[in-house]
C-alpha cells in the first residue's frame, strides 16, 4: 500500500492530462487527509481536475467513537463489499490521481529505507482511484479519494516493499491508454480488467531518505 505520494505540479498535469489545475502552493507530498489534484470526468464527459483529500473518509468526517481510520487505499478484494467503499465502487465513480513518485519502505538492508518508486522516463503517471462528495454545514462541498491496490507478491519490483513476512500490495497504475476507458467505465464488473500489475521494466525505484529532495 501507499501512504504518501508527490503529486504532478499544474504545468505537468495541463501538459499530461489536459486540465487546468490552478491551485497554488500544492504541498511536494501528499499525505492523509492533504489535499491533492484528481482527475475525473465532467457531467458532459470531459476531463477536469479537482481537488480531493486523501482518504476516502477524512478524519473530520471520521464516525463517533472511531479512534483511527486509513481510507488511503482500497483493497481491490473487497472494494466491492467493504461499506466505506461500495457505494462508490458500484456507482463507477472513477478517477486518475496524479503521481510523479510514490514512497514504499524497503527491508533489504535489515532496517527500514524509504525509496522512491516512479517511471522509467521520469514522467508523471496516474493511480486508478474512486472519489465521493461530502455536504458541509455552510452548504459547500467537499471532495475525497482513495487509491486502488492489488496483489504484488509475485511482481519483480513492488515485492521488495515492506516488511519481509507482509503481503506485498502495489498501486494499480493505468496506462496513458486507458485513462479515458477507465474514467468512463459505468459497469463495475468490468472495470476489474484495469486493476492488474503495471510492467516492472516500466518502473524505477531507488532510496529516497527524507533529506533527498524529490525531482
Amino acid at each position: 500500500m501507499c501512504v504518501n505520494f508527490q503529486t504532478a505540479t499544474s504545468r505537468e498535469l495541463c501538459h499530461h492530462f489536459g486540465v487546468d489545475y490552478p491551485v497554488e502552493n500544492q504541498p511536494e507530498e501528499t499525505w492523509q487527509d492533504y489535499l491533492a489534484p484528481i482527475v475525473l470526468l465532467d457531467d458532459d464527459g470531459a476531463r477536469i481536475c479537482v481537488p480531493a483529500s486523501y482518504g476516502l473518509v477524512p478524519q473530520m468526517w471520521k464516525p463517533p467513537g472511531v479512534n483511527k481510520l486509513s481510507t488511503m487505499n482500497a483493497r481491490s478484494e473487497t472494494i466491492g463489499t467493504l461499506r466505506n467503499y461500495k457505494p462508490f465502487w458500484q456507482a463507477c465513480q472513477f478517477c486518475l490521481v496524479p503521481v510523479k513518485y510514490l514512497y514504499e519502505p524497503n527491508y533489504e538492508s535489515g532496517s527500514h529505507v524509504r525509496w522512491r518508486i516512479g517511471m522509467v522516463d521520469d514522467s508523471i503517471f496516474a493511480v486508478a482511484g474512486i472519489w465521493r462528495t461530502w455536504a458541509r454545514e455552510d452548504g459547500g462541498i467537499d471532495c475525497a479519494f482513495t487509491q486502488i491496490t492489488i496483489n504484488a507478491d509475485d511482481h519483480p519490483l513492488m515485492r521488495r516493499f515492506h516488511k519481509p513476512l507482509d503481503e506485498k500490495r502495489m498501486l494499480v497504475i493505468v496506462p496513458p491508454e486507458d485513462y479515458q476507458a477507465w474514467l468512463s467505465c459505468r459497469n463495475p464488473v468490468m472495470a476489474r480488467q484495469f486493476l492488474r500489475p503495471y510492467p516492472a521494466e516500466r518502473m524505477d525505484a531507488a532510496p529516497a531518505p527524507r533529506s533527498t529532495i524529490s525531482g
